[in-house]
């Protein structure tokens, strides 16, 4: 339990937040709650307090939400937070609740468990459906090919004019049922990666925050230096949010895979307009760019020009389908994703997703 006052400065620090943030509380008495805060809420945290006391209007305050704090070393790690409101001496003050979701073991294998147990299952439910269609739909152009093929081997055999002519008749019908299996499987590519979602407006910080959470609740961000830059007024976009946080979680989740064994392990999210240059003109101001950044090794050319392709995998036990479902959920949004080396070192993601426009309907 931390308490703060009007002014932002913490006044009561549990033996409890001793042990979580590493700070003894003679050191933070009267220091800026901002703090036990990583970037960017560190630098909002003032306008936080000052906007609450001019308007009253609450955002976290009554309600708990996962975010991430920053621990005395600068490593981050995830936690549950609740703040409620109190007068002390007719002053206004807030007392924070904080449960550091790295050491509630029960909650870190529950959550593992279903989010594992979730993703098993709609892979092989998504790839089982998508494999009985195909073959279902391929069996009888595939078996025609075939028919038509060995048709025409037997017929050239005997190459007299009227067996050639035949062979001929069948070398086309085999084109035809190639072409037609060769429709199928783009109809499914369609159906696949622009699929119906339920869009509405939501915070993009709040989604990052939220992924970012549970990225680091494996233990995974220990020793990781992570920092969010996210423009305020590109916040509100039009998506599926479950949709985005599972991108935005599967691609957290690879930079810390990558980083493992690195000595120096840095990790950004960072956002901006999307539109400034001319391969992306076309959108124009109404897509934001979402990066996630690392200081991994870096990924081979070889790999990164397939590296959304279904059954792509850099990792020696991936399936290699996590990029490929993050590319038709983005592409489904409207926007799109692609990697390029990273000024940290490593890789960087970039995607785009819709802004939402005030006066827009929702989907």
């Amino acid at each position: 339990m931390v308490v703060i006052d009007d002014t932002g400065a913490i006044r009561y620090f549990s033996k409890g937040a001793e042990t979580m943030f590493g700070y003894a509380e003679s050191e933070v008495l009267g220091e800026d709650a901002s703090l036990l805060m990583p970037s960017p809420d560190r630098e909002r945290h003032g306008g936080f307090i000052d906007r609450y006391l001019m308007t009253g209007e609450k955002h976290i305050i009554g309600s708990g939400r996962a975010t991430t704090a920053r621990h005395r070393d600068g490593s981050t790690f995830p936690i549950n937070i609740s703040i409620g409101e109190l007068k002390v001496d007719g002053t206004m003050a807030f007392v924070a609740f904080i449960r550091d979701l790295t050491e509630s073991r029960q909650t870190q294998r529950e959550l593992h468990s279903l989010q594992s147990e979730l993703a098993h299952v709609s892979r092989i439910s998504s790839m089982g459906s998508l494999a009985t269609s195909l073959t279902h739909e391929l069996n009888q152009p595939l078996t025609a090919v075939a028919n038509y093929a060995n048709s025409a081997r037997d017929l050239l055999k005997n190459p007299c004019e009227e067996n050639i002519a035949l062979a001929q008749e069948a070398m086309d019908e085999c084109a035809h049922q190639a072409l037609q299996a060769g429709q199928i499987v783009h109809r499914m590519r369609d159906f696949v990666s622009r699929g119906e979602s339920e869009r509405k407006s939501a915070s993009l910080q709040r989604l990052i925050q939220e992924a970012s959470a549970l990225s680091l609740m494996d233990g995974d961000g220990e020793g990781v230096d992570f920092e969010t830059s996210l423009d305020p007024d590109l916040d509100n976009v039009l998506v599926d949010p479950i949709q985005i946080q599972q991108v935005v979680l599967n691609l957290l989740r690879n930079a810390l895979e990558a980083m493992i064994g690195t000595p120096h392990k840095q990790l950004r999210a960072t956002s901006r307009a999307f539109g400034e240059d001319a391969t992306s003109r076309r959108f124009g101001e109404n897509f934001v760019q979402i990066t996630i950044s690392d200081s991994g090794p870096g990924i081979e050319p070889r790999i990164a020009d397939r590296l959304f392709h279904p059954f792509n995998s850099s990792k020696s036990t991936g399936m290699g389908v996590g990029l490929s479902i993050c590319h038709s959920i983005i592409a489904a949004h409207g926007g799109k994703i692609w990697v390029e080396p990273s000024e940290l070192g490593g890789t960087s993601f970039h995607f785009t997703v819709p802004l939402f426009k005030t006066g827009a309907a929702d989907d």
